[in-house]
């Protein structure tokens, strides 16, 4: 997304005030809207597995950081229902909206730098997907690899309770756009920053979907 598209503005209350471009809203600190969505897939006797998507090394905030399986800003105008486009443009993802499972929103306020705050309502949801890692198409102007990591594992991460886990998936080389198989060891320096209560909210609602 270009820093000049233009986002609803709102109140610390989620009350529409205006617009205003995204670079303007991070350069302010003003509160918009955002669509995430944590694809993750299970396999029988074992721990859900996460997809993390790599940022991009020439992104304008946490570059070649692990973050959301796919997320975007929401321009003037649109709904969660209109994020869905961020899976097929960033994953290769066709999906509907009735195929996610909504977490509800969560409130996020970020101040990266002294000119970067990110105050941000983002709807949150999950989609479960059992493609193999290969499979995905993604977005390399976005996103420069894709990893899973077991939910049991990442959780342990968070807490403290282990230094790092294992990640598995594949990895983009920026130099010549070969993509190849990669397993890294991911702490939590690797991570885009997000508050544990973040993350116990998606572990919770993938949690209560097994059966």
């Amino acid at each position: 997304m270009s820093l000049n598209e233009t986002l609803d503005i709102f109140n610390d209350r989620m009350k529409k005030i205006g617009t205003a471009s995204r670079q303007e809203a991070h350069f302010l600190g003003l509160w918009h809207q955002t669509f995430h969505c944590w694809v993750y897939r299970n396999t029988k006797g074992q721990s859900p597995s996460l997809l993390f998507q790599l940022r991009d090394s020439k992104k304008d905030t946490y570059p070649s950081l692990l973050d959301i399986s796919c997320a975007g800003h929401l321009v003037t105008g649109e709904s969660a229902e209109d994020g869905v486009r961020e899976l097929k443009e960033e994953l290769g993802l066709d999906v509907s909206f009735d195929e996610l499972h909504s977490c509800g929103i969560f409130i996020e306020d970020n101040t990266i730098t002294k000119t970067l705050i990110d105050r941000e309502f983002s709807h949150v949801f999950l989609y479960e997907c059992h493609r193999d890692v290969s499979e995905y198409v993604f977005q390399v102007s976005e996103v420069s690899g894709l990893y899973f990591i077991s939910m049991d594992e990442f959780q342990q991460l968070i807490q403290g309770d282990i230094d790092s886990v294992v990640a598995e998936g594949i990895s983009l080389n920026e130099s010549t756009g070969e993509r190849y198989e990669e397993n890294r060891e991911v702490s939590l320096s690797d991570l885009v920053p997000h508050p544990k209560g973040y993350y116990d909210l998606i572990l919770r609602e993938i949690r209560s979907l097994q059966v």
